[in-house]
């Protein structure tokens, strides 16, 4: 467990992937274009030591990710989001598949993500059920704008989407992670805007909608919809970023989100391997907002604050009791290397 200045913080990281996206993979153009575009948000956010070269970054490998989130990275748990762009990689880019081995191996460490995509309409109600009754599936990523034959995207309040949804309900999910963040080339943009957002969580309000990159850059789209309908969570992957080069605007993030949604409903995610936990957390703790920024919005960011962004808030959607998994934990392979 992450401790700092004798503080112990349980971390889930909320938001990270293990993709294959090395040039062997690569089904078309856009496959080479959707990692170099992953790249150049990697290289021009991170500090210059924590920049990889191209070759690692299309495919790091299982025991990279283990060593960057649990060994130095602070990470205790983390959540293992899919992304498939079939029209873009031969065997999918992140795949609920692929993450499925590495989940295998560390079951206590990782929750699996699946997904749906209502362009499949009747046709692939049984392969969802198959995945929901095959994998230790814990919640869905939600990839509104991929790419699929003639469709460049869907929408969370098309008419097969609430079918699927509630499908999804009736076995037994109840987290629902949803890209609604900066484009990725060549996807388009408007496949992403966050109004949806607001149809899908009045419709189904026992369900939980962590909006991925809190809807960046429609940032106040996305506080006027998640004040509203109490089922919406912000993921904030991709604003931690921020934190580096642009540390006021990062500030003004925050604090919009602690000002209309409260602490209660933001949730710690590195967008691994785009950027890396350990040093989002380092900068993220130091991080204190400025003093004209407190007076505007009337927040602060508390330790408190950040112990529950950095891994409360994620725990309580997912039944995760912190002492008792904490303690599972401790015995691990992983926790036994560290210490070794």
């Amino acid at each position: 467990m992450y401790s700092h200045d004798g503080h112990d913080i349980f971390v889930i990281d909320g938001h990270m992937h293990f993709w294959d996206a090395n040039p062997e993979n690569w089904k078309t153009r856009h496959g080479e274009s959707w990692i170099k575009c992953f790249h150049a948000f990697h290289s021009g956010l991170s500090p210059a030591d924590e920049v990889w070269a191209f070759d690692k970054f299309c495919r790091y490998g299982e025991e990279v990710l283990v060593n960057d989130l649990f060994r130095s990275g602070y990470v205790d748990m983390a959540i293992l989001n899919s992304t498939y762009l079939y029209e873009f990689y031969k065997n999918g880019f992140n795949t609920h598949l692929q993450n499925s081995v590495i989940k295998a191996k560390h079951p206590d460490r990782f929750l699996l993500c699946g997904s749906f995509d209502p362009r499949d309409e009747e046709a692939g109600f049984d392969a969802f059920r198959r995945m929901m009754a095959e994998y230790p599936i814990s919640g869905l990523k939600l990839y509104t704008a991929e790419w699929r034959g003639g469709s460049r995207g869907w929408r969370l309040n098309d008419p097969w989407a609430s079918k699927y949804l509630a499908l999804a309900q009736e076995s037994g999910v109840k987290n629902i992670h949803v890209h609604k963040g900066p484009t990725v080339y060549p996807l388009s943009a408007d496949a992403f805007d966050v109004r949806d957002v607001d149809y899908a969580a009045t419709d189904f309000p026992d369900l939980n909608f962590i909006v991925e990159h809190v809807g960046l850059p429609r940032l106040d789209d996305f506080c006027w919809i998640a004040t509203q309908e109490s089922n919406v969570y912000a993921g904030l992957s991709v604003a931690m970023a921020f934190v580096h080069l642009r540390p006021k605007y990062f500030g003004e993030i925050i604090a919009n989100l602690l000002f209309w949604l409260g602490p209660d409903k933001l949730l710690f995610g590195s967008d691994y391997a785009i950027w890396s936990p350990k040093w989002l957390i380092d900068k993220f703790m130091a991080f204190e907002l400025p003093e004209d920024i407190k007076q505007e919005y009337h927040v602060d960011l508390t330790l408190d604050t950040k112990r529950k962004i950095l891994g409360e808030n994620a725990a309580r959607l997912y039944g995760i009791d912190i002492p008792a998994q904490s303690a599972k934990l401790r015995s691990d392979a992983i926790a036994a290397k560290r210490a070794g």
